[in-house]
C-alpha cells in the first residue's frame, strides 16, 4: 500500500513537499514516481525516478519540481516550488517494476491565484 501526504492549499509562487511511503510487500520495484490528474483531464506523469537515481520530469514542471527517493525504503518525495494554479490536481504516488504498478489514493494540491 502506498500512502501520500503533504498536499494542501497554497498561493501561487508557494511551495509544497509531497511524501509517499509504502507499507506491506512490493514486488521488484525499479522506479517510483508522481502522477497528477486535474479536473476533467487524464492522469499525467509529473516526475519519475529509477532505483539508480535517474530522474525525468514532465516539461511543465521542469526546474520547479524535484523528485527524490529513499532507496532503502519504498518512499518517494516531490518538492514543488514556484507553484502555479495550473498545478492544481490530485497527485498520485506510483511504484513500478516487473509486476503490476502500485498506486496511492492521491493527495489534493490546490494552488490559488
Amino acid at each position: 500500500q502506498l500512502m501520500e501526504s503533504g498536499g494542501g492549499l497554497v498561493q501561487a509562487g508557494g511551495s509544497l513537499r509531497l511524501s509517499c511511503a509504502g507499507s506491506g510487500t512490493f514486488f521488484s520495484v525499479t522506479a517510483m514516481g508522481w502522477y497528477r490528474q486535474a479536473p476533467g483531464k487524464g492522469r499525467e506523469m509529473v516526475a519519475r525516478i529509477t532505483n539508480r537515481g535517474v530522474a525525468n520530469y514532465a516539461e511543465p514542471v521542469k526546474d520547479r519540481f524535484t523528485i527524490s527517493r529513499d532507496n532503502g525504503k519504498i518512499a518517494v518525495y516531490l518538492q514543488m516550488n514556484s507553484l502555479k494554479p495550473e498545478d492544481t490536481a490530485v497527485y498520485y504516488c506510483n511504484a513500478a517494476g516487473e509486476g503490476p504498478d502500485y498506486w496511492g489514493q492521491g493527495t489534493q494540491v490546490t494552488v490559488s491565484s
